[in-house]
């Protein structure tokens, strides 16, 4: 049975903050490649799949930054997504622009991504 320790007010700030700067890189991210096509229906499989094995540094950068023991990194995650997920609400319906020319399926390749690094968080805190 995995045990997992709660975190500390520290490590939930620490983890939301990671969580906010996240979202924004990845919000500018999506705005540069839009552009190229990476989220048409012809090429967002690839992008999609492509969230996977970039979003491992991501778990890894949280992990560091909100100073995590292994078995809270998914408590970790849950807590930078939450921060993420939220700031996607808000730009979606106050900021869309900033995503470029398609923010449906920015926000979505966003969300795509908060779901991705949540599943790695809770895979990467087992033993």
């Amino acid at each position: 049975m995995l045990a997992i320790t709660p975190l500390t007010a520290s490590q939930l700030f620490r983890s939301a903050l990671v969580g906010a700067i996240i979202w924004f890189a990845a919000a500018l991210l999506i705005r540069f490649i839009e552009p190229t096509g990476a989220l048409d229906q012809s090429m967002v499989a690839l992008t999609y799949l492509l969230l996977v094995p970039g979003t491992v540094p991501v778990v890894l950068l949280l992990r560091a930054v909100a100073s995590l023991e292994k078995n809270q990194t998914g408590l970790g995650m849950a807590a930078g997504t939450a921060m993420a997920t939220l700031l996607d609400g808000v730009a979606l319906t106050w900021f869309p622009a900033l995503y470029g020319d398609n923010p449906a399926a920015a926000g979505a390749a966003i969300l795509f991504g908060a779901g991705v690094g949540l599943v790695l968080g809770f895979l990467m805190s087992r033993d």
